[in-house]
């Protein structure tokens, strides 16, 4: 964990980037629980309205998510950070303002939630594109780092402040402290010296098309980006096959309680804060290929493991823990590496468009992974269910070991040049 203050204390443009983004995620993790609960207790939300509350909240990525890095490219990466944080604001702003006129209805949470999901996806491509360009390459990974640990502790905590905060505010007030996150988290950034700008002269003319290609193309033409991005694509599949029925499975297939439940997920969330501070010292020993192999790997067991439950209480209590575990560590270390290992043999002129395109495969699949998980659950039953998604992502798994992800040990250091201030 030193490693990761250190970066922070040493460079005061990341400083400001990482703070803003930790702030608004603590906001947004407020409005996970808000959301929902102001369409159920306010708007008296039906089982289909909020099957469509969470569809549309991936419609940013499958139709904007390709043209998105194009556009990224050609602008300042601060101005679209700010920007997007100011435009969530007000969008946000919104709900609390329309649910005390007694005005609010479930479309206006659709059009909320579409452009909450557009501001994010343009913020975390500029942002992730503009990492490069405020910390040394060889410090990157470390910064990555850090990244991993913010989101691990928010995701571990902020639920539990929605659920406190809906009680003291009611739902809708509760979403106007996301509201204010990203209002802070736009000061924080603004503050950035440097603009990010990295399209070179010429590249704003070029098509659309061209553009979206050329991402295409960087993502998938280096065996070792090739790998990485595969393996991601399908692990996003596989993964969201067990997200949606894992409770089912730990209800009513092994009879945890609903307290017992809660612990379970939140082993995954302190095993998630303690792989994002260790991972560092981990890829270190082995090396940025293989630490992502091994955070894959990791991943992939953790459906099996968890599918092996059973007997007593206290015995699947422990298998489901182990699983957990498993399931906090793995995608972290494969997560901040799969960053770092794009970041760095990425040209930074292509690199916005790339990020583009790995969140267009990646959130892509995640949809289809829930029917999938959803129907084949329905159909298989649910252990079954975790074992079959476990052996896709095996899959992924055994591609990237197959790669040349198995000996890329060592990351090139020649550093970023410096980014344009105006």
């Amino acid at each position: 964990m030193k490693a990761q203050w250190r970066v922070l204390a040493d460079h005061r443009n990341f400083r400001r980037l990482f703070g803003g983004d930790s702030i608004s995620l603590l906001g947004s993790s407020v409005t996970t629980v808000a959301l929902p609960l102001t369409a159920v207790l306010v708007l008296g939300a039906s089982p289909v309205q909020m099957g469509l509350l969470g569809a549309v909240s991936f419609l940013p990525h499958l139709v904007l998510g390709l043209p998105a890095g194009v556009w990224v490219d050609r602008l300042s990466y601060r101005r679209v950070i700010v920007g997007a944080d100011l435009l969530a604001a007000a969008a946000l702003t919104a709900v609390p303002i329309l649910a005390a006129t007694g005005v609010l209805r479930m479309w206006q949470l659709y059009v909320v939630v579409v452009i909450t999901g557009t501001c994010s996806l343009f913020s975390v491509i500029a942002a992730q594109s503009f990492a490069p360009l405020l910390v040394p390459r060889r410090e990157l990974l470390t910064a990555n780092s850090a990244f991993a640990l913010s989101n691990s502790v928010v995701a571990t905590s902020g639920s539990a402040l929605g659920g406190v905060l809906v009680q003291l505010l009611t739902a809708p007030a509760a979403i106007a402290v996301d509201a204010a996150s990203f209002l802070l988290s736009a000061i924080s950034k603004a503050r950035i010296t440097v603009t990010g700008r990295s399209t070179a002269a010429g590249q704003a003319k070029e098509s659309l098309f061209k553009g979206i290609r050329g991402g295409w193309r960087a993502a998938l033409e280096h065996p070792a980006l090739r790998a990485t991005t595969v393996a991601a694509t399908v692990g996003a599949l596989a993964g969201q096959m067990q997200v949606v029925i894992v409770v089912l499975f730990l209800v009513r297939d092994l009879g945890l309680s609903a307290g017992l439940v809660g612990l379970v997920i939140a082993v995954a969330g302190v095993a998630g804060i303690v792989g994002a501070s260790i991972g560092v010292q981990i890829t270190g020993r082995l090396g940025n290929g293989p630490a992502f192999i091994v955070g894959t790997t990791l991943s992939s067991l953790a459906g099996l493991v968890m599918a092996a439950a059973g007997g007593p209480t206290a015995l699947a209590l422990t298998v489901v823990i182990i699983a957990q575990l498993l399931r906090g560590w793995g995608p972290t270390l494969w997560g901040i590496n799969q960053q770092t290992i794009r970041q760095i043999l990425i040209p930074p002129e292509l690199l916005a468009r790339t990020q583009a395109t790995w969140r267009f495969l990646v959130h892509g699949m995640q949809p289809i992974g829930a029917l999938l998980g959803g129907t084949l659950g329905a159909l298989a039953g649910f252990r079954a269910t975790l074992v079959i998604s476990s052996l896709i992502m095996l899959t992924s798994t055994t591609l990237a070991l197959l790669s040349p992800l198995r000996t890329l040990r060592q990351l090139p250091d020649t550093e970023t040049p410096t980014p344009s201030r105006h």
